[in-house]
């Protein structure tokens, strides 16, 4: 397990969620506080407000991926499609590792929102819950996706 992986399952273990735990993993490299990190990424923890939509980790993925190679111009098309070309590359091998990117889909729940009270992380949780393992599948998986980018970058 990475440095990177290891730390995104540590803060998930310490209560914070899916989302939180993948980006506050990356924040030092990312030039952004802890805090901040946490506020951003806060609404996207269970498929977005346990509306179990996107992963909450696959969301901080991308919110990484963003942060490290986003487009600023609103014009620039050519940086809009690489940037929607490697968010989709990243879902797709989360979905081929997870076979989903969708949060329901993962923890094998019905359709629709769950409540809006998290459950209390318990061991029968962590039982019970892949969420550790998304986690970390996600950190492993930015991680990867930036360091061949950067190589690729380096060797123009």
């Amino acid at each position: 397990m990475s440095n990177y992986s290891h730390r995104a399952v540590e803060l998930f273990k310490q209560g914070y969620n899916c989302s939180q735990s993948v980006v506050a993993a990356f924040c030092e490299d990312m030039d952004i506080d802890f805090e901040t990190a946490l506020r951003i990424s806060s609404p996207f923890g269970a498929g977005m407000g346990r509306l179990r939509e996107v992963c909450g980790a696959v969301s901080g993925m991308f919110m990484i991926a963003g942060m490290q190679h986003g487009y600023t111009d609103p014009k620039d098309n050519k940086a809009k499609a690489e940037h929607y070309k490697m968010i989709q590359q990243l879902a797709n091998k989360f979905k081929e590792e997870n076979s989903s990117i969708i949060c329901r889909e993962l923890l094998r729940l019905n359709a629709g929102p769950d409540s809006h009270i998290p459950e209390l992380r318990t061991n029968e949780y962590y039982k019970k819950r892949p969420c550790v393992e998304l986690v970390g599948c996600a950190a492993k998986i930015i991680e990867e996706v930036l360091k061949n980018k950067l190589d690729t970058e380096e060797s123009k």
